[in-house]
């Protein structure tokens, strides 16, 4: 019987999926893994995989677009919230919920960012600057953290990881929290050391392309 074309779509769809969730999985565990094995975890042919896309560094160029586009949807839907520090929590935990930073951790430099990603990662960065901005118009964000911080707990969130995926949700939200705790102690002493300098983060995006704007969503 010859396949229909909405048959045929459904089918590539669920392909794709099939090699986007095996190859997040691949790569989180080992970024210089080689895409043959992102095919053999997805249970799908080499040929289906390159169809879609062109090699190594192609796939991991949409893992992480996708991770950036996902992180834009959850600030702008946290904008949406009126109260400055509630929106500012909400996206925080809704990132780490859906685990973004780990791809930026390990699989930062390891391929060139589009102009596409570099305008989306200016954007998201412009994003999170405002929610961190209403939360300390608020006065519940202590006045010394900046955006870098901010960077710097989502990546430490999504350091955590064990076994159990369920687990791991319940650990990093839990670190979260606390770190949130210490982030809304205004009056608190000043913390120790300077702030992360703009740019000062974007090291492991300049080791691919060196002299390059780098991606970031922590300015």
């Amino acid at each position: 019987m010859t396949e229909t074309e909405p048959a045929r779509r459904g089918r590539a769809a669920r392909n794709d999926s099939l090699i986007l969730d095996a190859a997040r999985a691949v790569f989180l565990e080992d970024p210089k893994a080689p895409i043959a094995a992102v095919a053999e975890r997805a249970g799908v042919g080499m040929s289906a995989l390159y169809r879609r896309y062109a090699g190594k560094e192609d796939l991991l160029r949409r893992l992480c677009h996708d991770g950036l586009r996902r992180f834009i949807a959850e600030a702008e839907a946290a904008d949406a919230e009126p109260d400055g520090w509630a929106a500012f929590t909400r996206f925080l935990e809704r990132v780490v919920e859906a685990d973004v930073h780990s791809l930026t951790v390990h699989l930062a430099g390891t391929f060139t960012p589009t102009p596409e990603m570099r305008r989306d990662a200016e954007r998201a960065g412009a994003l999170g600057a405002a929610l961190a901005e209403r939360a300390a118009a608020s006065g519940r964000l202590r006045r010394d953290v900046v955006t870098g911080d901010v960077g710097l707990v989502l990546e430490g969130c999504a350091a955590i990881r064990v076994p159990d995926p369920g687990r791991t949700r319940e650990l990093r939200l839990r670190h979260l929290a606390m770190l949130l705790d210490g982030m809304a102690a205004a009056d608190a002493p000043a913390l120790p050391g300077p702030p992360p300098a703009p740019g000062e983060l974007d090291w492991r995006w300049r080791r691919r392309s060196p002299g390059a704007d780098p991606i970031s969503t922590a300015e």
